[in-house]
Order: C-alpha cells, then sequence, then structure tokens
C-alpha cells in the first residue's frame, strides 16, 4: 500500500523552527518529485515548496522563500522541510505529496497523485 506519512509538527513561537518529515511506504520517492502543501480552515492548498525526483531543482511560495528549505534523502525515503523565523501566518496542516511532474504547475495540488494525512503546525505566543 502506498503511503505518505508526515511528522514534526507541533506548537512553536513566532521566529521559532520545526522541520517536518514526510515519510514514504510501500513505493519509493527517488521516482516522484515531491511537494509540501499547507492549507487553512475555508481555504483550498496552498504550495510551499517543491523538490524534483533528482533533488536538484527546488521550487518555493513567495510567502516562505528565505525562511524555508525542501530537502530529500532518498536513501531514507524521507523529504524534509526546515522552516525557521516562522510566523502566525504560516500556521496551517501541512501535506506531502508525490507526483510525476511533466508540466511547470510545480506547487498546483492537482499535478499531485499521492497525499500524506498532515501534521498541524501552529505558530502562536
Amino acid at each position: 500500500q502506498l503511503q505518505l506519512v508526515e511528522s514534526g509538527g507541533g506548537l512553536v513561537q513566532p521566529g521559532g523552527s520545526l522541520r517536518l518529515s514526510c515519510a514514504a511506504s510501500g513505493f519509493t520517492l527517488n521516482y516522484y518529485d515531491i511537494g509540501w502543501f499547507r492549507q487553512v480552515p475555508g481555504k483550498g492548498r496552498e504550495g510551499v515548496s517543491r523538490i524534483s525526483r533528482g533533488g536538484g531543482i527546488t521550487n518555493y511560495a513567495d510567502s516562505v522563500k528565505g525562511r524555508f528549505t525542501i530537502s530529500r534523502d532518498n536513501d531514507k525515503n524521507t523529504v524534509y522541510l526546515q522552516m525557521n523565523n516562522l510566523k502566525p501566518e504560516d500556521t496551517a496542516v501541512y501535506f506531502c505529496a508525490a507526483g510525476d511532474l511533466h508540466g511547470l504547475r510545480f506547487l498546483s495540488s492537482s499535478e499531485y497523485e499521492y497525499w500524506g494525512q498532515g501534521t498541524q503546525v501552529t505558530v502562536s505566543s
């Protein structure tokens, strides 16, 4: 069974850091682009970041550039999202997703096929 599992979410103060992990089981992440998305109640999923299957290309939403870093460890079948200088507006459920991207819509949720269940990130003092 193909599965993605996110972990690492939690409560952090503004300016703090968290590292999210996305672990795959039942398939190999090497063959997929991996994206991180986030969602708040009442809104659609927002693309946050994406890393190419080889890890050489990354993309970020303007709202997180310079603060978030995506990386992957194919040996561990895991993708990470390092989040620094967190802001209250970063509060959301964060999802990772895997897809076989061929176009340029790197941060579009419709391009991704497999999804995790999400992990809550809350930034508050």
